[in-house]
């Protein structure tokens, strides 16, 4: 064998050396990526049903919103009811107010025209009461004067 046919063969030999001692690793990356296939392969086949379920719930919540869109479309109509409710209702007010300050009015006049007449009524009727016990104080005194001359 000449040297470079025993070079030809080291090296023949180291390849294979190489190549053994990188074939471990390549099967153990093998098996590595093996398992991240299989794990992917896992949370592809769960991530359907629960994307199916959020699409279900998202599909509730709008049937919802559709819901709450509508009831408050309602309430808003019921508000602006209550509104011109409200504006009659103030206007009534305003009216019977006017109308009480009328009958206020219309009444008040004669009924303080009575109450002067009997306040004026009873005055004079004190008055006369007055002027009677005056007068018949005076006609006792008189009397007893007369009586006390004569005596």
């Amino acid at each position: 064998m000449s040297p470079l046919e025993v070079a030809g063969l080291v090296a023949a030999i180291a390849f294979a050396v190489l190549v053994v001692a990188m074939a471990l690793p390549i099967l153990k990356l093998r098996h590595t990526v093996d398992a991240a296939t299989r794990a992917m392969s896992d949370v592809a086949d769960q991530t359907g049903p629960i994307l199916t379920q959020v699409n279900g719930t998202i599909g509730n919540v709008n049937t919802a919103l559709v819901q709450v869109h509508t009831s408050l479309d309602g309430v808003n109509l019921q508000l602006a009811r209550l509104d011109a409710i409200t504006n009659n209702v103030q206007h009534i007010s305003t009216n019977v107010a006017n109308l009480s300050t009328v009958v206020s009015a219309a009444a008040a006049n004669p009924l303080v025209k009575v109450a002067a007449l009997g306040y004026g009524v009873r005055k004079a009727a004190a008055n006369r009461r007055q002027s009677d016990e005056d007068k018949a104080v005076r006609s006792e005194l008189r009397r007893q004067r007369k009586v006390r001359r004569s005596s």
